[in-house]
């Protein structure tokens, strides 16, 4: 019973360790967000520039979750996770002087290596030692801790930035500071996987989530894609929309508005745990096309608060489609299978990132933002009628 009881207590170090530093890594990546319109108005950064950042940051991460996505499985959760959080602090030390659109591109790259490694390896660490109970609380606080890091992240920044001192660098230094915490705690967790040999075979790019589930990928693609073209969306271009179409030049407004994008994703999260995986999709991309609905109705209007009331919902509703999805390439998954189920997560999740964000900033010179925010809204109808039509439950393939 001691034993057992001391075990507990280790996993549950471990899981905390987990979250801890899966949020910070990502709120050193939503840390740059309210800092956009600083650099637009005082370097000359063009919309396009901003854009071809997130480009980098999600084409980095791309290609470390192909070549890295299961180093974890051999050489342990603990020294990827380690290594991710110090590249992280090392991006954010490189962006303490942003005066060229390349220092920015390469302090991004460098955040988008260590989100690489830190999607695969922390979100399995989390999986690997979350409690039986509730059964929710694994998929949702691996899928849901990335969009709670964003927005504590942008929230952070856009109160330092406006309120605090050093406004191009405060907001760098607290979340090094948070990095290196959470690489002490990782240190003195526990490890949840055995060491093994071939390791370096690991790093041929291999793609696959486990059979029992994989009728369930083009759904969960669409979610994926969906969603998290949305996120990169508000990075690349609601900084210049809040300060241009919705005439507020505020960066803590700036930060509030991404949060209310990222922040309410952790809170639909549970919502979805009430239903099955498939009819948490359904729910959940409905509200999100009505969200992105009121987007485009406050884009037009110039109305902030009908804005801010449907990036709420829409986040929200990313929340409940995410994490069911998440928890649908869950169903059966062993020890070994959840890194590389991950790894496709999070390859399909910044392709969404990635692809229409290159696209955006071919054309940010051709069409308007709110033109452009149209596109966007088209995609999210697309993924909601094929969730609508063809969403499954994963013991739906077994009868």
């Amino acid at each position: 019973m001691i034993k057992l009881g001391r075990r507990d207590r280790t996993l549950r170090l471990a899981f905390v360790s987990g979250v801890v530093s899966l949020i910070a890594v990502f709120a050193a990546v939503g840390s740059t967000i309210p800092l956009f319109n600083i650099y637009r108005a005082e370097e000359g950064f063009t919309n396009a520039d901003i854009s071809l950042t997130v480009v980098a940051y999600s084409a980095a991460t791309l290609s470390t979750l192909l070549v890295l996505g299961r180093l974890s499985n051999h050489v342990g959760r603990r020294p990827v996770a380690i290594a991710s959080l110090g590249l992280l602090a090392l991006a954010c030390l490189l962006l303490l002087n942003v005066h060229d659109i390349g220092i920015l591109i390469a302090g991004r790259l460098l955040m988008g290596f260590g989100a690489g490694l830190a999607s695969s390896s922390l979100t399995a660490y989390i999986v690997d030692t979350a409690p039986a109970r509730p059964t929710w609380l694994a998929s949702v606080a691996s899928s849901q801790t990335v969009m709670l890091g964003l927005a504590v992240g942008a929230i952070a920044s856009g109160a330092l930035v406006q309120f605090g001192p050093w406004p191009r660098d405060l907001i760098y230094l607290v979340v090094i500071g948070l990095l290196l915490l959470s690489a002490a705690l990782v240190a003195i967790s526990p490890e949840t996987v055995t060491l093994r040999p071939g390791g370096w075979r690991s790093l041929r790019p291999s793609v696959r989530v486990p059979v029992q589930v994989r009728q369930l990928l083009p759904v969960a693609a669409g979610v994926f894609l969906a969603t998290w073209a949305t996120g990169a969306f508000y990075q690349a271009f609601v900084p210049a929309l809040v300060a241009d179409q919705l005439h507020t030049r505020s960066s803590l407004v700036l930060g509030l508005v991404f949060a209310a994008y990222m922040g309410p994703s952790a809170l639909g999260a549970p919502l979805g745990g009430r239903f099955s995986p498939a009819a948490a999709q359904r729910i959940g991309m409905t509200a999100f096309l009505a969200g992105w609905i009121g987007l485009i109705t406050a884009i037009t209007t110039g109305a902030l608060p009908l804005f801010i009331v449907a990036t709420i919902i829409a986040g929200a509703a990313q929340g409940i489609a995410i994490s069911a999805a998440t928890r649908g390439l869950l169903f059966g998954s062993t020890l070994a299978d959840r890194a590389p189920t991950f790894a496709v997560v999070y390859l399909l999740s910044y392709s969404g990132a990635t692809i229409p964000s290159l696209i955006s900033a071919r054309l940010s010179n051709i069409f308007t933002v709110p033109e452009i925010a149209r596109g966007y809204a088209g995609l999210a109808l697309v993924a909601t009628l094929l969730t609508a039509f063809a969403a499954r439950n994963p013991h739906d393939w077994e009868e």
